[in-house]
Order: structure tokens, then C-alpha cells, then sequence
């Protein structure tokens, strides 16, 4: 009954938000609420005290930093709009969209890592919403930056929490993982896949030209209301995404842990929906190889930019530029895709020159 239960909720969060667009509208809610069912699911039928104080607190403490950072950078941004509006226009008609485009892309992805994937996904929303180009380019844009912040903010520890909850479980020995850990042995995968998604950014070109009516930007100009309004939907979707890692922590510990490398590569594709620092949690072990913890977050990470929920940056930028479930997922999918399978034969390729 626990397995049934929990893939129901699984196959809901996958399809409800892209066919309903009153739950679509209303994200955060729907995710809370699915995170609530799914540790509930889990308590009655799992045979363990799931529900507990503890989880409680955390729901409650862990949303906290990302939602301070959120306050904080959205006050900035009311306080210098105009000249941060100004700056960004100027220097896209210098360098001309193309170019823009890949600097954007490249340079949000390099920066995450040390001004955090938080502050590096809402100076995309920015960007975005100066520009006020065509609907289906920006839309494009975003989902290729986040994609680009996603893997860029895994090389250091302040990057994202995946990062940090990945150095501090390999801090001990075999790996004495330190500040630089993930950065020596990433690096070489993920500084080609950001590089390769802002000549992504470069290619693809608005239907039109100047100024559209038809834009992703956000339609009014938001006040300091709308900062606390929206950190409090952050808030509660960071709630609702420790209750879902939660929830399906029973079927992560029975089954997927167990898998091979190449199989748990691909079944980490769930993190598109799921906490991807949660799975990290549940599967890094120091007792892995050094080729397995590599298929293992780099399937995490790219499959995080595939869907809405699987990332903060995602959460952010569809949250304040309106994307919809629906209109990431077209992107995100066939891009994670692409990627997930160029790197599975990166990786297999390795694999077997250093078996054979």
C-alpha cells in the first residue's frame, strides 16, 4: 500500500499542475499540499514515525535562509530598478541580443557558485524583465539560465544545498572532501555543459524584433508588497518540497540507493520533482566510488532544471516571470534529456576505457 500511495502522489505532482490551470496558478499551494499526503502516506503505511517535531522544525527552519534571501535582494532591486533597468538595456544594444544572450547564460551559471544560485536566479528575473522581448525567446532564456545556475552553483558548498550536504558527507575519509572537492572532480563536466547552453542561448532568436507586447515580463511594476507576497509563496514551496523528500524517503532507502550507477543516474531524473539536496542526502555515501558519485549528481543536477519544482532558481523565475508548468516543461524536458544522455555516454565512455 505504501509503494501504491506514493507513486499516486508521485503521478500527481507530475501531471495535475501541467493539465489544471487553477493548480498551475497556484503552485505552491498544490506542492505543499502533495508534500502533506506524501508524509502522511508514508506514516500510516510505512511502519515509522514520520510525522514528528522534528520534521515539523524543519519544514519551518529550512525555508528561512532562501526566503531572508529572496526579501533582501527583491528590496535591492525596488530601491535601484531604474538604474538597474537603464544598465541592462544599454549594455544588450551595445553588445546586440545574440551575445547578450550568451553572456548572460554563462555568466549567471559561473557566478552561482559563489553568489549563490538564489541571487543568481533572481538577477535573471531582472534581466528578463527589462528586456521585454518576445514571450516564447524569454521563456527560452530563463529555462536555459536556470539549467546554467542549476549545474554552476554544485562546484562550491555556498553555491546550493546540494553542495553543502555533499561536502559535509564526504568530509571524512576516503575523500576528505574540503571547500574545492566537487569544483576538482565537476568541473570538467559541468564548465563544457554551461558553456554549451549559453552558445544554446546565442542560437535561438526572438520572433521579433524590438519591444513585444506579448512578453514574459511581469505586466506592472511590483512594489514592496510584492516582495513579501512572493517570499511567502517561496516559503511555503520550500516547505512543501521538504515534505515531499520526506515523504518519499522509504522508497529512496528501499529501492533506489541499491541501483547501480547508470541506473541511478537515471532514476535521479526524479529530482525534476523532488528536493535534489534531499536525494543527496539519502544516497551520498563515502562508501561510493568516485565514478559513481559523479553519475549520481550530475544526474541530479541536470534533471533539476527539467520541471518547475526540481530547483529554487526554477521556483523563483516561473514564480515572478509566470511561467507556466506547461511552458517549462517544454523546454526543460527535451533540453535535460539531450543533456542527461550526452553526458550518460560521457560517462560510459570513461567507464569502460579505464575497465578495459
Amino acid at each position: 500500500m505504501l509503494e501504491i500511495s506514493l507513486f499516486s502522489v508521485l503521478l500527481l505532482v507530475l501531471i495535475i499542475p501541467l493539465t489544471l490551470k487553477k493548480v498551475e496558478e497556484n503552485l505552491e499551494i498544490f506542492l505543499f499540499i502533495m508534500g502533506i499526503l506524501a508524509v502522511t502516506c508514508a506514516h500510516i503505511w510505512g511502519g515509522k514515525q514520520v510525522w514528528s517535531k522534528e520534521l515539523i522544525q524543519e519544514s519551518l527552519i529550512e525555508p528561512i535562509m532562501i526566503t531572508i534571501a529572496v526579501i533582501a535582494a527583491g528590496i535591492i532591486i525596488e530601491l535601484f530598478r531604474d538604474d538597474i533597468t537603464d544598465s541592462i538595456v544599454r549594455f544588450e544594444r551595445r553588445i546586440g541580443s545574440k551575445l547578450f544572450c550568451f553572456v548572460l547564460v554563462t555568466a549567471l551559471g559561473l557566478m552561482s557558485s559563489i553568489i549563490t544560485a538564489i541571487m543568481a536566479s533572481i538577477i535573471l528575473v531582472e534581466v528578463v524583465n527589462c528586456l521585454r522581448l518576445n514571450k516564447d525567446y524569454e521563456t527560452k532564456l530563463v529555462v536555459l539560465g536556470c539549467f546554467s545556475i542549476g549545474l554552476g552553483a554544485a562546484l562550491t558548498p555556498i553555491g546550493e544545498p546540494l553542495s553543502t550536504i555533499c561536502i559535509g558527507k564526504l568530509k571524512g575519509e576516503p575523500y576528505n572532501a574540503g571547500f574545492f572537492f566537487l569544483l576538482e572532480i565537476l568541473s570538467v563536466y559541468i564548465l563544457p555543459g554551461i558553456l554549451a547552453l549559453g552558445i544554446l542561448g546565442a542560437i535561438i532568436e526572438p520572433s521579433v524584433k524590438g519591444i513585444a507586447r506579448d512578453t514574459l515580463s511581469e505586466d506592472k511594476k511590483s512594489s514592496f508588497k510584492d516582495v513579501f507576497v512572493y517570499a511567502g509563496k517561496v516559503y511555503i514551496f520550500i516547505m512543501g518540497l521538504v515534505y515531499l523528500g520526506r515523504g518519499f524517503k522509504p522508497i529512496i532507502d528501499t529501492y533506489i540507493i541499491k541501483l547501480p550507477s547508470a541506473a541511478l543516474y537515471w532514476i535521479n531524473s526524479i529530482s525534476a520533482i523532488l528536493d535534489n539536496a534531499t536525494l543527496t542526502a539519502a544516497e551520498i555515501s563515502p562508501l561510493m566510488s568516485l565514478a559513481q558519485i559523479k553519475y549520481l549528481l550530475m544526474g541530479l543536477l541536470i534533471a533539476g532544471g527539467m520541471l518547475i519544482p526540481g530547483n529554487v532558481p526554477n521556483i523563483i523565475c516561473a514564480g515572478r516571470l509566470k511561467v507556466s508548468s506547461k511552458q517549462w516543461a517544454k523546454i526543460g524536458v527535451p533540453v535535460g534529456l539531450v543533456l542527461m544522455i550526452i553526458y550518460f555516454i560521457i560517462f560510459s565512455l570513461i567507464e569502460h576505457i579505464f575497465i578495459t
